[in-house]
């Protein structure tokens, strides 16, 4: 199993030579084997919801009409992939992780690697600083040809 870090998911929304790298790469397993974990949504959600209230203050109602198409199509991304939950055993490993990495990574991508790692999966990303870190972790970079 291979799981979607935000940066890739990000990459995906962005398009251009990257993302396209990484489609390819998509393109050759079961898509049944590609998921994302709860902890990218809740990274994403918090981005656009971020833009779009900033974009409320400042009443910039074009920019709040993208905010929520970017949203929406965000929303689509997700229904059609399987989302990998922080059920009980990722919150263990959690805070297993945390006790060993008191800096970096950060809260959320710890929450990520705990996810990857109690699924045994792959994690896809370009942050190898920061996951490297974390000790049996896989994770691999399909942003490069």
């Amino acid at each position: 199993m291979y799981i979607l870090d935000t940066d890739h998911l990000s990459v995906l929304e962005r398009g251009g030579d990257a993302a396209q790298n990484l489609l390819q790469r998509l393109a050759t397993i079961e898509q049944t084997q590609v998921a994302a974990s709860i902890i990218s949504y809740e990274e994403q959600m918090r981005g656009w919801l971020s833009l779009i209230a900033k974009a409320e203050k400042e009443k910039k109602v074009p920019e709040q009409v993208k905010a929520y198409k970017k949203l929406r199509q965000q929303l689509k991304d997700y229904c059609v992939r399987p989302i990998l939950e922080f059920d009980e055993v990722a919150a263990q490993e959690f805070q297993r992780l945390k006790k060993l990495h008191r800096q970096k990574p950060g809260t959320m991508d710890l929450k990520i690697a705990a996810i990857a790692l109690v699924n045994k999966a792959i994690l896809l990303t370009r942050n190898d600083r920061d996951f490297r870190q974390v000790a049996n972790l896989s994770i691999e970079d399909w942003t490069q040809k």
